[in-house]
Order: structure tokens, then C-alpha cells, then sequence
């Protein structure tokens, strides 16, 4: 069987079996792509089944040397260790090349996040003259609820109507990775914001669509929909960054921190399986109290010349 046929079976396990999300899978397979891309322009009768580890060290180098950092070399020998590990135990190869090899280390990036202030104003109302009324309403109960509940993007989308019922306590029901399923606090803005989407969702939705929040056409509004009405969004009011719905997500939790210092708490709402993926906000958080003490401080203060 083809290197092909075999990553489309294993892409269909993850899907299937490990309820991996779509872009999990998506990711998994141009990773997988490049992989089939780079034996194969290996001299000789190389195969994926002959493959060994200085070849593999050779391909990090080369995608190194077209610019791709560390961490993204890092996850792409993750999902080839992970297809080889899955060949191994189906007799397709005996070793796996992947194991000992280990990307370059890059310096880890803080997640960049908005002010309050910012927050504030992105999320004040405002109309786009080329949607309906309906749909202005549906970006504000969207973007407020980002904001409120630090929800993942494909979470958000993947919100139905049924999710309301928890809503009335001031709750929402997300399924997170893996199926995790969660409990996170809605906030009163979020809470009314979504109360008027619902006044007029019925003159978007299809009469049967179960989702939450809707396209033009009725159906389940897109990821990548929802990525755009938030850049338009961010554009009307001014803002002077780059804003995603993974920068709603960042400005959540770092503001959370900020005013609780719980990190479990944050923790918890968020949906991280460990907390070392919440403590990158720890760091957001001393950047914000030393630009405060060197604002304050009188001995932090520059002596003018």
C-alpha cells in the first residue's frame, strides 16, 4: 500500500476513533504531505518504509533553511513520529526514524493580547451598513461571548441553540478538545448580547439548522467567517492591531489572571489539560506589573539629564 493510502487511513483513525477535531486532521495531513514530498525527492530507492533517521535530520535541516521555526518543526515531527509509531504497530515498518531526532529550539513567543481598554472598545456596538440588522447582531453576541468565556474558535462555532438552557444560569456547555466537554461562566454583556442574536435568528436560520450562530444561507456559520466578520469588526472601531478570535481568547484569560491570580481557575475555564499551557499567562502578567512599577516607582523612574 502507498505511503498515500496508508496517511489517509491513519487521517481517518484520528477522525473516527480519536475524535480528533477537523483542523487537528487538516494539520495532520499537509504535514503528512510534506513528508511524502520530501522522500520523495530522496535519491535512490529510498521508501518510507527504509527511511532512517539521517534522513529525517536532513529534511529538519532543509525545512530549517526554508524558514520554518522551531516549533512548527516540532509539530510536524510529532505527527510523523505519531504515523510511524501507528505503521510500526501494523507491521508496515520496523523502526521509527523519528525517534531521537529534535527540532531546533526557538524562543516562545507570548501570545499577544488586547488592553482592557481595547477589549472595551472592540466590543462596543456598532452596525455594518452592508449586513443586516440580524447579522450585526449575531457578530456582537459572538465576539462578546469570546471575550466572556475565553471559548476556542472552533468551539464557538460548534455551539447549538440547545447550549441555552445552561445559559439561563449564567453558564455555557463547550465541547472542548478531544470531546472534553465544559462548564465556563457567561457573562451579563455576553448574556444580553446573545438574548437579542436570538430575537432575530429566525430570520436567518433554516427552520431545522440546530446551531447556535448562523451564516447568511441558514446553516452553521464557518470558522473562517466568523475570523473575517471579527477582522471587520476590529477595523470599524479603529483598532490599531491585527485582532483574531485567538486574541479574544488570550485577552481573556490574561485579564481573568490579572484581577483573580487563580491560575487553576483559569485553568479550569479554558479547558487546558495541563497547566503549563496556562502559566504562559503568568508572563503576560509580570510584563503588565513591571510596566506599572516602572510607570510608579520612584526609584524606577529615569533621572532627566
Amino acid at each position: 500500500m502507498s505511503l498515500t493510502a496508508l496517511s489517509e487511513r491513519y487521517l481517518d483513525e484520528l477522525a473516527q476513533q480519536r475524535r480528533q477535531s477537523p483542523h487537528t486532521v487538516s494539520n495532520y495531513r499537509r504535514d503528512l504531505r510534506t513528508l511524502e514530498r520530501l522522500v520523495g525527492e530522496l535519491p535512490g530507492n529510498v521508501s518510507f518504509r527504509t527511511l532512517q533517521v539521517h534522513h529525517v535530520r536532513r529534511f529538519v535541516t532543509q525545512l530549517h533553511a526554508r524558514g520554518l521555526g522551531g516549533r512548527s518543526l516540532a509539530r510536524l515531527l510529532s505527527a510523523w513520529r505519531g504515523f510511524y509509531r501507528w505503521l510500526g504497530l501494523r507491521g508496515e515498518v520496523s523502526v521509527n526514524p523519528m525517534d531521537g531526532v529534535k527540532a531546533p529550539k526557538s524562543p516562545r513567543a507570548l501570545p499577544k493580547v488586547l488592553s482592557p481598554d481595547e477589549a472595551s472598545r472592540l466590543l462596543s456596538t456598532v452596525g455594518d451598513e452592508k449586513c443586516d440588522d440580524a447579522l450585526n447582531l449575531r457578530d456582537q453576541a459572538m465576539f462578546e461571548l469570546f471575550y466572556s468565556s475565553g471559548l476556542r474558535l472552533a468551539e464557538l462555532a460548534a455551539l447549538d441553540t440547545s447550549c441555552l438552557a445552561d445559559l439561563a444560569n449564567g453558564e455555557i456547555r463547550v465541547l472542548g478538545k478531544r470531546s472534553k466537554a465544559r462548564l465556563v461562566p457567561v457573562g451579563g454583556k455576553a448574556r444580553e448580547a446573545i438574548g437579542q442574536w436570538m430575537l432575530g435568528r429566525g430570520q436567518v436560520a433554516k427552520p431545522d439548522e440546530p446551531a447556535l450562530f448562523v451564516g447568511q444561507r441558514g446553516a452553521r456559520i464557518h470558522p473562517r467567517v466568523i475570523e473575517e466578520r471579527l477582522k471587520c469588526f476590529a477595523r470599524a472601531q479603529g483598532l490599531p492591531v491585527h485582532v483574531h478570535p485567538h486574541m479574544l481568547r488570550h485577552s481573556f484569560a490574561s485579564h481573568m489572571l490579572q484581577s483573580s491570580g487563580d491560575l487553576r481557575a483559569v485553568q479550569e475555564m479554558l479547558g487546558h489539560a495541563s497547566i503549563a499551557s496556562t502559566q504562559v499567562y503568568t508572563h503576560l502578567d509580570f510584563q503588565h506589573l513591571a510596566k506599572v512599577y516602572d510607570a510608579a516607582h520612584p526609584r524606577a523612574k529615569r533621572r532627566e539629564s
